[in-house]
């Protein structure tokens, strides 16, 4: 009976600390930037979008293994609309790839959650620095890489 009651709380604490890793990067990207929550997603979610269109299915899989919950913020990001003016007519000219497409649906993107631009490059080391922590120096690489422009 005690080594059952050893293993359910065993179970718990780490449904536990899956719960709190899993609100990590939101938290730190509220926290550090001054962002609400939804902008936090959506922000991130436009990063991993992009690594996901950027990398093959095995290295991206590595990335979304270490960062749980990546699928809502990744849902949470708010795609460029390419039939409007502005920052999403901009994407849609230069294709939406290539490092230049890739910016500016990036932007198109932030600029949806009411964030400007610049706020892209404060993202990014948030990101890094997390992916780091949790998946080591490979996937903070992958990452890295994907997200050169």
């Amino acid at each position: 009976m005690e080594v059952f009651r050893n293993l359910a709380l065993s179970l718990l604490l780490l449904l536990a600390s899956s719960a709190v890793s899993a609100s990590g990067l939101l938290d730190a990207l509220t926290s550090q930037l001054g962002v609400t929550s939804e902008q936090a997603a959506g922000g991130a979610g436009s990063l991993f979008n992009l690594a996901k269109s950027s990398l093959a299915p095995s290295d991206f899989s590595q990335i979304a293994s270490v960062v749980p919950g990546i699928d809502s913020m990744m849902s949470a990001a708010p795609v460029a609309d390419k039939a409007s003016g502005g920052v999403g007519a901009v994407a849609s000219m230069l294709g939406g790839e290539g490092s230049l497409g890739n910016l500016a649906n990036l932007a198109s993107s932030f600029s949806e959650l009411g964030l400007s631009s610049d706020m892209i490059g404060k993202f990014t080391p948030v990101v890094l620095e997390y992916l780091q922590s949790a998946g080591g120096d490979t996937v903070m690489e992958m990452m890295k890489g994907a997200l050169a422009m």
